[in-house]
């Protein structure tokens, strides 16, 4: 078996459930912001706001990271001088700094501290779809 299709093939299932995560906990904040007078159904957005956070994302984001060291590994670390990979690992980390602020985010509305509105939550859920566009277009194409 080769390994590097192994990884590989792990690496791309970690990071499409870490970005369905990523697309849809804002979509929730949404709604609970939308709700948050409520108080039944403020208690349903965070019991799913923390299982979808720490059970799906965290899990996700943090074998995204270890598939795609194993893979960098596996090709060689020389490939961290290539502009193209450097910018793929800038994008990566500004998603897992997402990824931390919205956790950030579910500790607010777990308290009902949240002084967001709907139209703020809708607006950053465009972060990562750009970053994700951004990121598949440098690996696909190289460019630098």
């Amino acid at each position: 078996m080769n390994i590097y299709l192994l990884f590989k093939s792990l690496h791309l299932i970690s990071v499409i459930s870490w970005m369905a995560g990523l697309l849809y906990l804002p979509r929730i904040f949404v709604y609970h912001a939308e709700n948050k007078n409520n108080n039944n159904t403020s208690e349903v957005f965070k019991v799913m706001e923390r299982k979808l956070y720490f059970y799906i994302m965290t899990p996700a984001m943090i074998l995204s990271w270890v598939f795609g060291l194993l893979l960098i590994h596996s090709i060689g670390f020389q490939q961290l001088s290539q502009t193209w990979m450097l910018l793929k690992i800038v994008f990566v980390i500004l998603l897992t700094i997402y990824h931390l602020y919205l956790g950030k985010t579910l500790i607010k509305f777990k308290t009902d501290q949240n002084n967001r509105s709907h139209k703020f939550y809708r607006l950053i859920n465009e972060i990562p779809t750009i970053l994700l566009i951004l990121i598949v277009f440098v690996v696909i194409f190289k460019p630098l």
